[in-house]
């Protein structure tokens, strides 16, 4: 069962209660959780799932499988319990988002060749694994964020989510109830949600998408699971991505990372209708500065 309403008790205080606004130049709401801690809607899953550990998962500490964002996040969610956190990224990893992870306190293993290979090697330590996406403590801290938009927006009619594993829009789904239409936004580059949800379970893909938070191997089989018959699908491509980024921080002043673009993306690019009042998620905000200055630099 996935409890969001428990998830938000759990929680309480102790990670940010972002803000929502609106932006009359997309025509929507804005959700900025960018501005969580460790920038990413990630702390909230992490740190309802820490609070679940029992004393003796407590003292064997986590492992957590991420290309940045989840490893930062439980990093710091294991420090707030003083738990042992290794995070097991992988060769080519984004370096910012590694050393962030070690400036909260984890051990940062880099030397795997590729996603698949660190997936297998977490999976294979005796460390509790806190799975991105496939873990319903986690995807019920998650869900949070959509009880905010709630108290924000009362009527929203539509959330536009980027997404990766589906750890984020399955907290959503299973918030919301059916109360609002949910649009996920994929790269083109990066579909493992879309297949995943075609073929029925997760699927292997192959990613290749300047989002690299929204670039998983595959999606969560329990985040499929939630989503079946209930989100509906956008991909945005690598310029459009770019775009948004572009869009959000010169209108919005939101400095986000292209991951966190991608809802934004498909609004501007005409990919969702906006019936009724529409809330954007936008969370990522861990970008490489290097790469950031080239998107925005570009036109």
């Amino acid at each position: 069962m996935i409890d969001v309403e428990h998830a938000r008790r759990t929680i309480a205080g102790r990670v940010h209660r972002t803000p929502t606004f609106s932006s009359a130049a997309l025509g929507a709401h804005l959700k900025a959780e960018l501005f969580q801690k460790t920038g990413s809607f990630k702390a909230r899953g992490a740190l309802n799932r820490m609070a679940a550990l029992t004393d003796e998962e407590r003292r064997r500490g986590v492992v957590a499988w991420s290309a940045g964002n989840h490893a930062q996040a439980v990093a710091w969610a294991a420090a707030q319990y003083g738990v042992d956190c290794l995070a097991m990224m992988w060769n080519g990893a984004n370096e910012y988002k590694a050393a962030a992870a070690r400036s909260y306190g984890a051990t940062v293993d880099l030397s795997s060749p590729d996603p698949t290979v660190a997936f297998e090697r977490a999976r294979a330590t005796d460390r509790v694994f806190v799975h991105p996406h496939d873990d319903p403590w986690v995807i019920a801290g998650h869900g949070t964020l959509a009880l905010e938009i709630l108290e924000d927006v009362p009527e929203v009619a539509t959330v536009v989510v980027g997404v990766g594993g589906g750890g984020l829009v399955a907290g959503i789904v299973s918030a919301l109830a059916g109360r609002a239409r949910i649009v996920a936004v994929e790269p083109e580059r990066s579909q493992a949600f879309r297949a995943g949800l075609e073929a029925g379970h997760s699927v292997q893909v192959e990613t290749n998408t300047i989002a690299d938070g929204l670039a998983p191997p595959f999606a969560g089989e329990l985040a499929l699971q939630i989503c079946r018959g209930a989100v509906d699908s956008v991909l945005v491509s690598e310029e459009e991505i770019a775009d948004g980024m572009r869009f959000l921080y010169a209108r919005a002043k939101l400095a986000c990372e292209p991951a966190g673009a991608a809802a934004a993306a498909a609004v501007l690019a005409g990919k969702v209708e906006l019936v009724g009042p529409t809330v954007v998620i936008v969370s990522g905000g861990n970008s490489v500065p290097e790469q950031a200055a080239a998107i925005l630099g570009t036109r």
